[in-house]
C-alpha cells in the first residue's frame, strides 16, 4: 500500500479522449473514492471546480471547467459505491454541478463515528491509521485557477487517496461490533438529506451575526445593505464578504441610523454612491415597512414535557456510555426536545439504530 500520493501517479482528465480511457476502470471495482473542490471563497456563487477520484492503485483529477461532457463520468459512479468523507457537502455540490444523486455511499466520517473515535476528521484518521500527516496549505486556494500547480494537486488528491485503505479498516471493525448495519442507516439517510434543497429565509436571510439587538430603522438599513451588497458581489462575482464584511455592514446600518456618515474611501465613487442610496432609501421608509423581529412560535415546555426529554437524555446518555460513542451523535438535545413533544417525529428525526437505542 502506498503511504503518499505522487503527482507522477496523479492523472488529470481534461479532455472527452482522457475520459473516455478512464471510464473503462470503473467496470473492474464497486465502490470509488470522491472528493470535490469548489471556489466557494472566490465567486459568488460556488461552482464545481475539481472532482477528485480514487480507484485501486490509481489517483485521477477530473477537471469540472474543461468544458467536457461528464454525463458519462455521472452514469458511471452512480452505479457505484461512493466512499467519502463528511459526505454533504460533496454530495450537494455534485447534485449542482453535474445533476449527480448518490445510490449507495460509505462515509468514512460517520463510520468513525460509529467506532466511538473522537478525533474523526480526515486528517486524524490517516494519521491514526497509516501513520502520515496531511498536508494543510491548499485548504483556501482558488481552486478555478488554471494551470493548478503541483501542490494543489498533491493537496487535493490527498483527500481520496487514503479513502478506500480507510474504508476497509473502518468497515473491518464495524462488522466486528456489529455496528455495519449502523453505518448503511446512517448513510442512506445522508443521501436523503443531501437530496433535500435547502430554501433561503428572505425575511431573515440579511439577520447577520450581531443583528439581534436591532430594531426599527436600523433593523431597516441593515436589511437594505445587506441586499445592496448581495447585488454588488454578483454582479463582481465575488463572495459578500469581500465587498464587505459582516461586522461593518452592522456597524455601517447603525451609523447611518444615529445619522452618522460611515466613510468607505476604499470604495469606488459609483460604489459608495449606491452604498449610501441603499442607506437613504431604507432610512425614508415608513415604520409600516421596518422588518420585524418574528419570534419563533411555540408553546412553554410543559412539565411532563420536560420530565419526558429528560427521561430520554438520561436514556441516551447510559447508551453512549455503555457504547463509547458521543451523546450528540445518538441524539441532539433539540431532537430529545421534539420527540418529547411529538414521539410520531422520531421516525423522521432518527434512523433505526438510533430510535433502538432510546427504545423509541
Amino acid at each position: 500500500m502506498r503511504t503518499r500520493a505522487s503527482t507522477k501517479r496523479i492523472e488529470v482528465i481534461a479532455s472527452a479522449s482522457q475520459l473516455a480511457e478512464l471510464l473503462p476502470q470503473f467496470e473492474k471495482v464497486d465502490r470509488v473514492a470522491v472528493d470535490t473542490e469548489a471556489d466557494s471563497l472566490h465567486c459568488y456563487r460556488e461552482k464545481l471546480c475539481l472532482l477528485q477520484v480514487s480507484l485501486p492503485g490509481r489517483d485521477y483529477i477530473v477537471d469540472p471547467l474543461a468544458g467536457i461532457d461528464l454525463a458519462p463520468l455521472r452514469a458511471a459512479l452512480e452505479r457505484k459505491e461512493m466512499v467519502l468523507h463528511g459526505a454533504d457537502f460533496d454530495l450537494r455540490l455534485l447534485r449542482r454541478g453535474l445533476n449527480f444523486a448518490a445510490q449507495r455511499l460509505f462515509d468514512t466520517m460517520i463510520a468513525a463515528r460509529l467506532l466511538g473515535i473522537r478525533e474523526f476528521s480526515l486528517a486524524a484518521l490517516v494519521e491514526r491509521y497509516f501513520d502520515v500527516q496531511l498536508g494543510k496549505g491548499s485548504q483556501k486556494a482558488n481552486w478555478a485557477r488554471r494551470p493548478l500547480p503541483a501542490r494543489m494537486l498533491e493537496y487535493a488528491v490527498n483527500d481520496t487517496h487514503y479513502l478506500l485503505f480507510l474504508a476497509e479498516r473502518l468497515e473491518s471493525q464495524l462488522k466486528q461490533c456489529d455496528r455495519i448495519d449502523w453505518l448503511r442507516q446512517s448513510c442512506q439517510r445522508a443521501i436523503e438529506q443531501a437530496a433535500v434543497e435547502r430554501v433561503r429565509d428572505e425575511d431573515e436571510v440579511w439577520r447577520v451575526r450581531g443583528s439581534a439587538s436591532l430594531r426599527g430603522r436600523a433593523a431597516a438599513v441593515l436589511r437594505a445593505l445587506w441586499q445592496w451588497r448581495e447585488k454588488e458581489a454578483e454582479a463582481a462575482d465575488r463572495p459578500p464578504f469581500h465587498i464587505l464584511q459582516n461586522h461593518e455592514l452592522l456597524n455601517a446600518a447603525v451609523s447611518f441610523a444615529s445619522e452618522k456618515l460611515p466613510d468607505y474611501r476604499h470604495f469606488s465613487s459609483r460604489r459608495r454612491q449606491a452604498f449610501r442610496a441603499a442607506a437613504t432609501s431604507a432610512l425614508q421608509s415608513r415604520e409600516s415597512e421596518w422588518p420585524v423581529l418574528r419570534r419563533r412560535l411555540g408553546t412553554r415546555p410543559s412539565v411532563g414535557m420536560i420530565a419526558r426529554t429528560e427521561e430520554l437524555r438520561r436514556r441516551r446518555d447510559r447508551a453512549a456510555t455503555e457504547l463509547d460513542l458521543e451523546p450528540s451523535f445518538i441524539a441532539p438535545r433539540s431532537t430529545l426536545g421534539a420527540i418529547a413533544a411529538d414521539e410520531t417525529r422520531a421516525t423522521t428525526l432518527l434512523v433505526p439504530w438510533q430510535r433502538a437505542i432510546l427504545s423509541l
